[in-house]
């Protein structure tokens, strides 16, 4: 086993992966920006060397100044956490090249899977359902034509995008034209790219991913599946798992379809493969090669660390479990805790005046949160998410309600207010509510506030 780790990542993310290195046994340095000095996560840790200014590209995303901290504190291993450069080929190839483990998948599979065509037509190949769509990249000369036989509405969709960025939607051939042009100077910039392809426009899926855990060694599971339909310009705000909508049986179909493609390219480590469901039916939306922001609502139902299961992987070890040992019991909610306004969704960052965070039975937060630190306005607004289980999802969501009444942060504005709007929500607490249903949610409450 690994007897130091270097965390290349911030905020509750790093405090996480921290919290399973020492519940291992294992050292860990943290790395952090300049903005960054104060953080828990570097409080806590055994080590801590500083890597740049504020700016993520001088800090989180510069790879010679964290391969020069390895180096200086002699690690063995780098964790990515999420987000940065988790999902990044070439860092994951340099690491290996100077020596170090990378926890996470080989580079070979991270270039695989980001790529969002290859991705497809691989898993497509596998038998796994994909949204109708272009069979490839799209050129301006053809796409008037592929839009045509694929039909409108449609999605425009960076090939190298990720985190839903990058993604444009057409109605008609004007708005085609438009968009095509809009998207692709969208992905040039975020993604150094400006290869699109087109998907049908599903209009009320729901969005459905599958926890898989791969040892290299033939060993392949999938830890249930998590909903996370909740979302706002396509961002996620709230996961639950097991999802409302899904029947014990088409979980396993969907499943052990996701573990049969993994096993056959030879994946390592953990990873989520995404689906649209609509209508009863699944489609393949991207795979993501990395530790995923909900990660705590599947660990609370199937009682699998999976930051301890991914060290033990990237170490050669086996899993020591098979898909019949995995007992999914009770329900999880996991609310993303954002320092932004709840109906505007601007940022907040700041001085955080009061932090009380929930507790009792059930209830798990994961945050670097105390009073008298200061939010950085320079990274992403997550700042705590709570996580609740209970023995089924009546219980949860009253637990929930409990929870979030519990939580007290002051001295910015947070996404709070919003979550325990959800709860009095009635579409949210039957569980009848898809990808487009928080932004209309939204829209309503934004509505009655204005005068």
């Amino acid at each position: 086993m690994f007897e130091k780790i270097l965390i290349a990542n911030r905020g509750e993310v790093a405090l996480r992966i921290h919290r399973a290195c020492r519940e291992m046994g294992i050292a860990t340095v943290a790395v952090h920006s300049t903005a960054d000095a104060h953080a828990m996560h570097v409080r806590l840790a055994d080590e801590s060397v500083c890597i740049g200014p504020p700016s993520p590209r001088e800090s989180y995303l510069n790879i010679p100044a964290i391969l020069s901290a390895a180096t200086i504190a002699g690690v063995d291993a780098i964790h990515p956490g999420y987000g940065f450069l988790s999902e990044n080929a070439e860092f994951a190839s340099i690491v290996e090249d100077h020596g170090f483990t990378f926890i996470g998948p080989s580079s070979e599979h991270i270039a695989m899977m980001g790529d969002k065509l290859g991705a497809r037509a691989r898993m497509k190949s596998l038998g796994l359902p994909v949204v109708p769509g272009s069979d490839g990249p799209v050129d301006d000369d053809s796409a008037l034509a592929i839009a045509e036989r694929v039909g409108y509405p449609l999605l425009i969709k960076a090939a190298a995008g990720g985190g839903g960025k990058g993604i444009r939607r057409a109605s008609n051939s004007e708005e085609l034209i438009e968009q095509v042009a809009v998207a692709r100077r969208e992905a040039r910039a975020g993604f150094g790219s400006d290869t699109v392809y087109f998907e049908r426009l599903l209009l009320r899926p729901r969005h459905i991913e599958i926890q898989i855990l791969a040892d290299g060694q033939g060993g392949v599971v999938y830890v249930g599946e998590r909903d996370c339909s909740l979302q706002r310009n396509r961002q996620k705000i709230l996961e639950e798992a097991p999802s409302p909508a899904l029947s014990a049986s088409e979980r396993e179909e969907l499943g052990t379809l996701a573990c049969e493609a993994i096993r056959t390219i030879g994946y390592k480590n953990a990873g989520t493969l995404e689906f649209l469901y609509e209508d009863g039916k699944f489609y393949f939306l991207e795979m993501n090669t990395r530790l995923q922001v909900e990660h705590p609502v599947t660990e609370m139902i199937s009682g699998i660390d999976i930051v301890r299961e991914q060290i033990r992987i990237a170490a050669g070890a086996r899993l020591d479990y098979e898909q019949s040992d995995i007992v999914l019991t009770g329900h999880a909610i996991e609310c993303r805790l954002n320092a932004e306004n709840p109906l505007t969704f601007a940022p907040s960052p700041g001085r955080v005046t009061e932090y009380h965070p929930a507790g009792g039975l059930g209830v798990r937060v994961d945050s670097g949160l105390y009073a008298g630190y200061d939010v950085p306005p320079y990274y992403d607004s997550l700042v705590a998410k709570l996580i609740v289980h209970g023995r089924n999802r009546s219980e949860c969501l009253l637990r929930l309600r409990r929870a979030l009444e519990e939580c007290v942060i002051g001295g910015i504005e947070t996404t709070i207010p919003l979550h325990l709007r959800l709860t009095n929500a009635p579409d949210f607490l039957n569980g009848s509510y898809d990808i487009t249903w928080l932004e209309r949610f939204v829209a309503s409450a934004e509505g009655q506030k204005t005068p």
